[in-house]
């Protein structure tokens, strides 16, 4: 029997210890959906408040209760650790790290590097190493491929080593890693089948494609997508603003079409670790091969641009109703870049709150979720949501639809409302 052939059935039989480097939002909840099945599962993060929560059977993520961890420690199926030697152990190792942008939008790898490093150091015959962090095309084979091979241990012969990006959609109630369907690529065949067999046992629906590089941009192409087409929604945001046409009205006019046409909404701009992100990894990949990405740079900017087009908004708003954006009282509703989570990274608010500081605004702002934060030399915490701060606020700014908001209050005391999700025009009268 080959040493492919062994691991897949070894993980047919659940005799697989899986290591997860990352344990945040995707890496939590997979090594929760792994141990569920009966793998014993490693993670290993650099956070000691993250593993000591862990192993005391509390979660901070908030798609994974702390239930189901503790569950898994009774179990002795889940471990967390801050010693990347301990990888050694694992026959599987998923790699899920956070790889953000420079400061002049270039791919910053220097975590998938990292994690490479500390899973070459103790790489041995068997292991099977998966990238999931979201990169540009060429990552695994060009960065990850060579590190691995320096040991001497042959790709598809000694270790395998696939790609397989996460989809995560943080406060989704439908869709879970369970559930959604897993793309892998393989640098060789038998790196796509025993990753496949990994991932299979735990995962409802495997998608295998040909190469890494196909794998990789899968993801770039789900995010961009979006990304175009939002841009393409809030620029008709834009252009109904200054027809004096109902955007939201539109949309859900056109949206009755049974074919064709695909529902978009327009917002504050772009949040989160993905859709703002990921295309600049493509974009910067062509180029390196002399191409323009004109959809993408074209949509990132009009997403980039709608905090200022709603603070705008706003100051004319406030104009109108005779009262100056210096010195008005602003309360912002929502932090998060989306409804119903705690998650601030990327969020347009973080934008909306500095051009309202810049003009002059008194800012306030509530968020459920999110009680405190700091930004930009300022600390925020968030105020109680109460008619008296409604009404006492010269106006309103809707920026997140938290599902736990009182909107109906809001729409009878707001003196003047901005509203970037058109969640109060859809309470009643």
């Amino acid at each position: 029997m080959s040493l492919a052939d062994d691991l897949i059935a070894r993980a047919e039989r659940r005799d697989i210890t899986f290591g997860i480097v990352g344990l945040g939002y995707v890496g939590l909840p997979l090594a929760v959906e792994l141990g569920k099945v009966g793998f014993k599962v490693l993670g290993y993060d650099i956070a000691p408040r993250v593993v000591e929560g862990l192993n005391a059977g509390r979660s901070h993520i908030k798609d994974v209760t702390s239930d189901e961890v503790a569950d898994l420690r009774a179990k002795g199926l889940f471990e967390a650790t801050t010693d990347a030697a301990r990888l050694a152990e694992a026959d599987a190792i998923s790699i899920c790290v956070p790889t953000p942008l420079s400061k002049y939008k270039d791919p910053d790898v220097s975590f998938i590097v990292a994690a490479t490093e500390s899973v070459k150091a103790g790489l041995r015959s068997g292991q099977v190493i998966i990238l999931e962090s979201t990169t540009y095309p060429g990552t695994t084979r060009e960065i990850m491929l060579p590190a691995l091979e320096s040991t001497g241990l042959a790709v598809g012969k000694d270790f395998f080593l696939a790609f397989s990006p996460e989809r995560v959609d943080p406060g989704n109630p439908t869709y879970h890693t369970k559930n959604t369907p897993k793309v892998i690529g393989g640098i060789t065949p038998d790196c796509v089948r025993v990753a496949t067999a990994m991932y299979g046992e735990a995962i409802d629906t495997i998608v295998p494609v040909s190469t890494t590089e196909a794998a990789e941009l899968v993801k770039l192409l789900e995010n961009t997508f979006r990304s175009v087409n939002i841009g393409l929604v809030n620029e008709m945001a834009i252009v109904c603003d200054k027809l004096g046409v109902d955007v939201w009205e539109v949309i859900d006019a056109a949206a009755t079409k049974p074919f064709g046409f695909m529902k978009f909404t327009p917002g504050p701009g772009l949040g989160g670790h993905c859709i703002p992100i990921d295309p600049h990894y493509l974009a910067w990949k062509m180029r390196g091969l002399n191409y323009k990405t004109r959809f993408i740079d074209l949509a990132g900017e009009l997403n980039s641009e709608m905090p200022l087009f709603w603070v705008r908004k706003l100051m004319e708003d406030l104009n109108q109703a005779g009262t100056s954006i210096k010195g008005a009282k602003v309360l912002v509703l929502g932090v998060a870049y989306k409804k119903d989570i705690d998650d601030l990274r990327e969020s347009p608010a973080l934008d909306i709150l500095g051009l309202l500081h810049q003009y002059g605004a008194d800012v306030s702002y509530h968020d459920p979720y999110v009680p405190r934060f700091s930004e930009a030399d300022h600390d925020y915490e968030s105020v109680p949501l109460t008619a008296d701060a409604v009404a006492g606020a010269d106006a309103v700014l809707v920026v997140t639809d938290h599902s736990n908001i009182d909107w109906a209050m809001v729409k009878r005391h707001a003196r003047l409302a901005v509203d970037t999700r058109h969640v109060l025009s859809r309470v009643p009268a």
